[in-house]
């Protein structure tokens, strides 16, 4: 069943999360007509290859005109025809855009799907989903609408007052003009009585809207505090959370519409207020209201367009370099990394206006870091409208650091943290200037991580999950002088994150139990017991060279290359210990098998497979040689199960694996991720890489570990190392190990 389908079976809750997906920038309509052509397509890697982009992109576009073609619905043709359009408009110039839009949308699929299936919603997943968020979402909505009507209303006051003002000095100039032997007659009584009363009149509606500003700058003080700025801190926090495998980031449309709104209203309120200055230099009286009151709104309108243009300014991509889209906040000296900077605020004069300039490392203080780096490339761009249906006023860099010197010794002084775990930042600095007002603009990107070799990018990565899994503060460089502890029920929900982004399904929750053993030994059943950031990621596991990320990195690096079908089919057990692997298959038929990762080697898998002695009537478990990435880029996984050969004690080479646990047979299992095909190279005859092993007879209840050979044989060399070791296998020995 093809992944869309999946998702259209899906119940309606997660479906609404799917909707977040597809806008304008990849519209649902193609990803429904062209499902399965899409799903076929690598568009990770043509999200780093220009070439490979531009080759998509245009046969995206013939796949688009080929269904348009036969579409037999007219409006749905006419659709389809709007947004072939649109995306030649959108990606032409930028095919790898495209690429990585669609390849986050089928990444973000992936994730939804794995959630119903695999694991249950972690503490930090179920916070960002909060069911109350949809209705608070409603009354910021409603509470904009009311203000921004309230304020179109008070349009009409003002011009009301202003009419009223006409009157009464067309009737103060009336009277002014008459005849001065004419005051003390009766008709001048009458016209001073109502002139009074026009001024009576025009007194009160000075202070009525006048009041009514009062009263709308009041609510929308209480709305940027109350929920506004709350709404923006809460969408950095699922930024934090998305940039290290967390639910994907909603888009900014809405908050943009917020903020607009809220910042057309306080324009809309200002120009008001300077409308009443002007009629107060036309009429003005004693006690008049306006000259009291109007300084102070001025003051406070002011002061709330101030903060609301100061923290519409944000990062809108964190910095990320396009050869690791998955890993943002990591930037390697002399790699091209992209960032992005946007306005919230749509205001048309300020269009094409807004100069944004880049600093590294601003402000830092001395000694604070080991290492100083300066941007390479052009530091200043002006924002320009991304989109003219949204109207996103927004700027990208592309960006080359590289390091200048060292300011505090040397590296690796005693005394200093190393390198991924000294933190840096990228600041965006811009001046806005609109209706009499200059606002210095200035936001930063979260901590970032600088490496000078490719080696360090999982020490980075460790660094970045820290991070920003445990502090919401956008600029704390000193985090890692001492950094704090995490509880295991955040860091177990954190690392199936990082299954699910880079594997494309999580981890369960027997798998994060084993985990845990292993990190935790007898505390691994308590999800509030805390862990280290030096146990996490600077020990070395006891008894091995390396630490617990470092061994988990691994084993999602060997995925990721060289077991992704296998692993989405759930067909790897993965993550389990020598007890419980010997609890599952004690009672199994010979010839089950499981699939786990190698305790012992970094990125390695094995499988176990259960034999019974016919003589001594028990039963054995024996366990092949890991297989790492060197071994595996020889031949896909699959094919080494299908082929998988064993010599034993003279007896003709045969393959132990059946079934697959619990009691799969293993080609119903395996048989369409076969993939290996015969060479039919005329005049040459056809030959087959076999993965084999020798498997000793052993009194002993531990389980041998069977050597294969590396890399793999052809059928000749086989039969050659069959006949002599069929000579004397007995003088033979076999190692032993997990």
């Amino acid at each position: 069943m093809s992944q869309w389908k999946q998702i259209q079976q899906l119940e309606i809750r997660l479906l609404e999360h799917v909707d977040f997906l597809y806008d304008d920038n990849f519209p649902m309509d193609i990803r429904q007509g062209l499902a399965g052509w899409i799903e076929s397509q690598d568009w990770d890697m043509a999200a780093n290859d220009e070439s490979l982009a531009a080759v998509q992109f245009a046969d995206l576009l013939a796949q688009l005109e080929q269904s348009r073609s036969q579409e037999q619905n007219f409006l749905q043709r006419h659709n389809l025809k709007i947004i072939q359009q649109q995306l030649q408009v959108k990606y032409m110039s930028n095919p790898a855009l495209m690429a990585r839009v669609i390849a986050t949308c089928l990444r973000e699929e992936q994730r939804i799907l794995s959630s119903t299936c695999t694991q249950e919603q972690g503490p930090l997943e179920k916070s960002l989903q909060n069911s109350v968020a949809f209705e608070r979402q409603k009354n910021m909505d409603s509470r904009v609408g009311i203000i921004r009507n309230s304020v179109q209303l008070m349009d009409q006051g003002v011009k009301y007052n202003e009419d009223m003002q006409d009157d009464f000095d067309f009737c103060y100039k009336t009277l002014q003009s008459r005849d001065p032997a004419e005051r003390n007659s009766e008709q001048m009584k009458q016209e001073v009585t109502r002139l009074q009363e026009i001024l009576n009149r025009l007194d009160f509606k000075r202070k009525e809207i006048l009041s009514k500003m009062d009263v709308v700058i009041k609510e929308i003080d209480d709305l940027m505090t109350s929920q506004l700025n709350p709404e923006l801190q809460d969408w950095k926090r699922r930024q934090q959370i998305a940039s290290i495998g967390g639910p994907m980031l909603t888009g900014l449309e809405q908050l943009q519409n917020w903020f607009t709104l809220t910042a057309q209203s306080l324009f809309q309120i200002k120009r008001q207020l300077d409308k009443l200055g002007e009629l107060v230099l036309k009429v003005t009286y004693e006690s008049d209201p306006i000259p009291l009151q109007k300084p102070q709104l001025e003051e406070r309108v002011k002061y709330l367009i101030y903060h609301l243009i100061k923290s519409s300014f944000v990062v809108e991509k964190q910095p990320c370099m396009p050869t690791h889209p998955q890993r943002p906040l990591i930037i390697k000296t002399g790699v091209q990394f992209t960032t992005k900077v946007r306005l919230l605020v749509k205001l048309p004069e300020v269009d094409y206006q807004l100069k944004v300039k880049t600093t590294f490392d601003k402000d830092l203080p001395p000694g604070r870091v080991s290492r100083q780096f300066f941007i390479l490339t052009n530091n200043t761009k002006v924002m320009d409208i991304e989109d003219y249906s949204i109207g996103c006023l927004s700027v990208e860099f592309r960006h080359l650091l590289k390091e200048k010197k060292y300011i505090n010794g040397t590296k690796g002084s005693e005394g200093l943290l190393s390198v991924t775990e000294e933190l840096h930042s990228l600041s965006f600095e811009a001046c806005f200037v609109v209706q009499g007002l200059t606002i210095d603009l200035e936001t930063c990107s979260l901590p970032l991580v600088v490496i000078s070799n490719v080696c360090q990018l999982p020490g980075g990565w460790a660094s970045v999950m820290w991070y920003n899994l445990l502090t919401d503060e956008p600029r704390n460089l000193a985090f890692f002088g001492n950094p704090p502890w995490a509880t295991w029920s955040q860091l177990s929900e954190v690392l199936s994150w990082q299954f699910s982004t880079f594997a494309g399904r999580g981890l369960n929750k027997e798998q994060l139990t084993m985990l845990g053993e292993k990190l935790l030994g007898q505390h691994a059943s308590c999800n509030d017991f805390h862990v280290s950031w030096s146990k996490f990621s600077k020990e070395n596991i006891p008894g091995k060279p390396f630490s617990f990320w470092t061994w988990l990195d691994s084993i999602l690096e060997l995925i990721k290359k060289h077991l992704l079908p296998v692993w989405n089919e759930n067909y790897i057990m993965g993550f389990v210990s020598k007890d419980l692997e010997r609890s599952l298959l004690k009672d199994r038929e010979p010839g089950t098998f499981l699939l786990r990762f190698s305790e012992s080697h970094l990125g390695g898998i094995t499988f176990t497979w259960v034999e019974h002695n016919e003589n001594a009537g028990d039963m054995k478990l024996n366990s092949v040689e890991p297989y790492t990435k060197s071994r595996l880029n020889a031949l896909p996984f699959p094919d080494i199960i299908r082929d998988y050969k064993v010599i034993s004690h003279g007896v003709a080479p045969e393959n132990p694996l059946k079934f697959l646990y619990p009691n799969i047979p293993k080609d119903e299992a395996f048989g369409r991720l076969y993939n290996s095909q015969p060479s039919k190279v005329h005049p040459y005859l056809a030959s087959t890489l076999i993965p084999i092993s020798e498997l000793r007879p052993n009194s002993s209840a531990t389980s041998p570990q069977c050597q294969s050979p590396e890399p793999p044989m052809t059928p000749g060399q086989f039969n050659m190392l069959n006949e002599q070791l069929c000579l004397d296998l007995d003088a033979m020995s076999s190692p032993y190990s997990e």
